[in-house]
């Protein structure tokens, strides 16, 4: 299948649906570490004008405003905007919120000083696309500034586990992708230059694997459809696959989760 033949808006249409399913909030507020390195990271300056591609609800907005940035956020969800515009509010922090698809921003060529993402704009089904627009809207020799789960660590292992319980869409390239240094350098070749790829981990923290679970089943979207579209079996068959992960890759030593996710840490420059 070519990308011309994918039916991209479609897709956009059942995925803006399943990530505001539940309340991710729940979910997204315990990455906000994640959204701190990345301002790290780029090195941020007071003033500079910033742009959140697939902001969520706001982890990487508000690290950057908390640098007094002038932020900008966007997201296709508007669910999830509305959930960053109240923790912005509740900071009392001035940030401006547009709802726009990461692939077709609606940004002048150059408007942006850094351009950033955490675990947003890898979901988008037009990687190609998604990566031009990062590039076009930041200014010649500014920074581009992501975050992305790796293949092989927890968070890509678990959306490995439930695509054999619901394939997705065919010809559309895994989101783990875009935790690979060559998939990156590929994506932005001849648009913006890598300078630094860190592999980090992620905790995260609960009372018990159950507790994951029960928090992930009712508020994080992709988990949550999974089990409203799967009959009984399939969900006990789930279940156990989660479990096993967790495991796997639990290093608490008692009855709680403490469990690492790899994610990759990219700074890239614009090319002028």
């Amino acid at each position: 299948m070519t990308i011309a033949s994918i039916d991209f808006a479609g897709l956009k249409n059942r995925q803006r649906g399943t990530w505001a399913a539940g309340d991710y909030a729940v979910v997204g507020t315990t990455l906000q570490i994640v959204g701190e390195s990345l301002c790290e990271a780029l090195d941020l300056r007071a003033g500079s004008r910033v742009l959140d591609v697939a902001a969520g609800n706001g982890n990487a907005t508000l690290a950057a405003a908390r640098r007094f940035c002038e932020v900008t956020a966007t997201d296709y969800v508007p669910e999830l905007l509305a959930a960053a515009h109240r923790r912005a509010e509740a900071e009392g922090q001035k940030i401006d919120f547009r709802e726009a698809d990461a692939e077709s921003l609606p940004f002048p060529e150059g408007a942006f000083d850094v351009v950033l993402s955490t675990f947003g704009v890898m979901f988008t089904p037009d990687q190609e696309r998604a990566a031009a627009e990062l590039a076009r809207v930041c200014r010649p020799g500014g920074r581009i500034g992501l975050a992305n789960w790796t293949p092989d660590g927890f968070v890509g292992r678990l959306f490995q586990t439930l695509g054999r319980y619901l394939p997705p869409p065919a010809g559309v390239k895994s989101p783990a992708l875009w935790g690979t240094e060559a998939r990156i350098e590929e994506l932005f070749a001849g648009r913006a230059t890598l300078l630094r790829a860190t592999r980090r981990q992620f905790e995260f923290r609960y009372r018990s694997p159950m507790h994951w679970l029960d928090v992930f089943r009712t508020y994080y979207g992709p988990i949550r459809k999974a089990y409203e579209t799967l009959d009984a079996e399939r969900q006990a068959a789930l279940t156990r696959d989660l479990f096993d992960l967790m495991e796997r890759g639990n290093r608490s030593g008692d009855r709680t989760l403490v469990l690492p996710s790899e994610y990759l840490e990219l700074v890239l420059e614009r090319d002028r």
